[in-house]
């Protein structure tokens, strides 16, 4: 079966972000671009549908942060934001807590209402530990950074369902991502631009796809006729596991992957927040989102929450979170030399460089790659 009946420039697989930016960019170029698509939907994880009215996000949770005023600029060609500001609540066995760690967590925990007062008993936490020097692994991250109670409290069992093994087995530099502050702010994030698209994500996607040099086959696995479409297309843009393209050569990379739980419920408001983190071990799942908070839209008399269940990865799942370990980084390293060495292929996303991505890195990663391939010109 011949692919390329159309001469298209470029064959994109997959339609996430960087896939139909890359073909956004190829089109405003006069590049025409035939993405196919796994799944039975574009915008890969950033997917959202409405339902009662309700911006349901089917992969978990996506707010848009970012510093990056080019990319804020970008995204907004396409939508309108509604300002929402991400402000997570923590239940532990009942207590509640606000997270990110600031002053209001730190009230909560201890009493103290002073950032003195805070940063002395994180202190006297940490030299209780003994910890000391370079933090060897998460759990030794954790307490020199806020102390003991709330590593036990608010990081150990959430972070060790997230990844299925030990905080003392992984590395110290996944927990630096946690803001912690001493002021009164439950903002989440640290970044100047935030929010939520009005219109949901999706409809991103559709503007951004919608031109007569795009076609897009959803349904469609690229590893179901590899070797047709690696020869009949001068290029590729490839955003699948990079392990994979390679038919797992060096071996398999190992990542996390997510399972979740939607319930709609006859109320307007079951929570009372958009995200509650469930930090005890026993509980099975790590965060219960509530969609209507994020957009504060739906018909009054429904709610709609989706429960988010960390589980262990393998070929019949969706990868989700790369293992940045030691041994994966090895491994990576070896896949990534052999991509250098395929001319006509681009690999992009969060898979294609086994990293993980906020979006907005994504869309950077995307404008780069296109600046490289077409320079600053456009039509």
């Amino acid at each position: 079966m011949k692919h390329n009946t159309k001469n298209y420039d470029y064959l994109i697989v997959g339609a996430g972000p960087f896939g139909a930016i890359f073909a956004h960019e190829a089109a405003s170029r006069g590049k025409r671009s035939l993405i196919i698509e796994r799944r039975s939907h574009i915008a890969g994880n950033m997917y959202t549908h409405k339902e009662n009215g309700i911006n349901v996000h089917d992969y978990g949770a996506h707010i848009f942060h970012t510093d990056n005023k080019v990319v804020w600029d970008y995204i907004n060609q396409f939508t309108e934001f509604n300002g929402y500001i991400n402000q997570v609540v923590a239940n532990y066995k009942g207590d509640l807590y606000n997270l990110p760690f600031n002053m209001n967590t730190f009230y909560q925990m201890w009493g103290v209402k002073t950032p003195a007062e805070a940063q002395a008993k994180i202190a006297e936490q940490r030299e209780a530990a003994g910890i000391s020097g370079t933090p060897k692994n998460l759990e030794e991250q954790a307490i020199s950074l806020i102390g003991t109670d709330i590593y036990e409290k608010l990081i150990k069992g959430y972070t060790e369902k997230q990844w299925g093994r030990k905080a003392t087995e992984l590395p110290s530099f996944i927990i630096r991502r946690l803001p912690t502050r001493f002021i009164y702010d439950n903002n989440y994030f640290n970044h100047r631009y935030q929010g939520v698209p009005v219109d949901g994500y999706t409809a991103i996607f559709d503007k951004m796809l919608d031109s007569d040099l795009i076609d897009v086959q959803l349904d469609t696995d690229f590893f179901a006729d590899k070797e047709a479409y690696l020869s009949e297309f001068p290029r590729i843009v490839y955003t699948g596991m990079i392990d994979q393209f390679f038919d797992y050569k060096f071996g398999e990379l190992e990542y996390r992957s997510v399972r979740f739980e939607s319930e709609t419920l006859p109320t307007d408001n079951a929570q009372g927040n958009s995200v509650i983190n469930y930090t005890d071990a026993e509980t099975p799942f790590t965060r219960v989102m509530e969609w209507r908070h994020f957009d504060q839209k739906g018909d009054d008399d429904v709610t709609i929450l989706t429960r988010e269940y960390p589980q262990d990865w393998d070929r019949t799942k969706e990868a989700y979170y790369p293992v940045n370990d030691h041994k994966n980084s090895e491994l990576f390293r070896q896949y990534k030399h052999e991509a250098d060495q395929v001319d006509n292929v681009i690999m992009g996303g969060r898979l294609g460089n086994y990293q993980y991505y906020d979006m907005d890195m994504v869309f950077h990663a995307a404008l780069v790659a296109v600046e490289k391939e077409f320079g600053n010109a456009r039509n």
